[in-house]
């Protein structure tokens, strides 16, 4: 069974590719599609195929001979929605036996910006007809890189998300997921809401990456408002700032939040601490 997953140059996509094979697929069984296939670093024995989510005629020839394609979101913003589907077509049109794609947590009901486009996108899948499994990924702990060099330098941690909790997961559990469901059939037709086994707020968030720097770390709660000021100031376009507002009021209502643990069942293990993943960072 022939296993293709896109933006294999990527963060998530070279984590999948290698949770593949760690989980048993030949080498001569994975496909590691890129934008630009010298910058994808595969494992020997892997086959890299040029796939752009934005150049259609790269699509047909990636996708043959494919059983099993892993879709993973792309990184433009507003653009998503459009790549996908060419995608999923492309997809069905190949023949293609199955796409897992990685959503977004609670996508049909959160508040977050970002979900309305993966909304679409499975609503694509449905539409196509292709067997399909959904894993809808909470925040990965990697998302707070920045905020761990901001701290870095300020000893501060600011935000607008309140009280509101994430229960992050590290980009390699949630690859090692897609590894998982990617390699059975049997999760065909299924929607999983993957999150870390333990939420925490941004004073817990402030505490780890104080932990991980050696040094005191203060969480800083801003109002929308406050934040939209700072990030204008920052030199962020007014849209850009909104956007990011947004996702920190989502939080605050709740978003992110989970007790869930369908995915250290999925993977067999607990998900990574936040703090080991910090740790990593700093």
């Amino acid at each position: 069974m022939t296993v293709l997953v896109t933006a294999a140059s990527g963060h998530l996509g070279h984590l999948i590719v290698e949770r593949l094979l760690a989980r048993g697929a030949a080498p001569a069984d994975v496909v590691a599609g890129a934008r630009v296939p010298e910058r994808a670093q595969v494992p020997d024995g892997v086959r890299v195929v040029e796939l752009d989510y934005d150049r259609p005629e790269t699509l047909p020839a990636a996708l043959d001979g494919v059983a099993t394609l892993v879709l993973v979101s792309g990184s433009e913003v507003g653009q998503r929605a459009r790549q996908h589907t060419a995608v999923i077509d492309a997809a069905k049109a190949a023949g293609v036996g199955r796409i897992v794609y990685t959503s977004l947590y609670r996508a049909d009901s959160s508040p977050l910006p970002l979900a309305p486009e993966h909304v679409a996108t499975e609503q694509a899948l449905a539409a196509s007809g292709v067997p399909a499994t959904i894993l809808r990924n909470n925040w990965y702990s990697e998302n707070y890189a920045p905020d761990v060099e901001r701290a870095r330098e300020t000893g501060i941690l600011a935000s607008a998300t309140g009280s509101g909790r994430v229960a992050s997961a590290s980009r390699e559990d949630l690859a090692d997921a897609a590894a998982v469901v990617a390699l059975d059939d049997t999760h065909a037709h299924k929607t999983y809401e993957l999150s870390g086994d333990v939420a925490w707020d941004y004073t817990e968030l402030a505490n780890a990456i104080g932990g991980a720097l050696g040094r005191e770390v203060t969480y800083q709660p801003l109002t929308s408002e406050q934040q939209l000021e700072a990030l204008q100031a920052a030199g962020l376009d007014e849209g850009t700032a909104g956007f990011v507002a947004a996702l920190d009021a989502g939080i605050a209502a709740g978003a992110l939040d989970s007790d869930d643990r369908t995915l250290s069942t999925l993977i067999g293990r607990p998900t990574t601490p936040l703090a080991d993943t910090l740790g990593a960072l700093s």
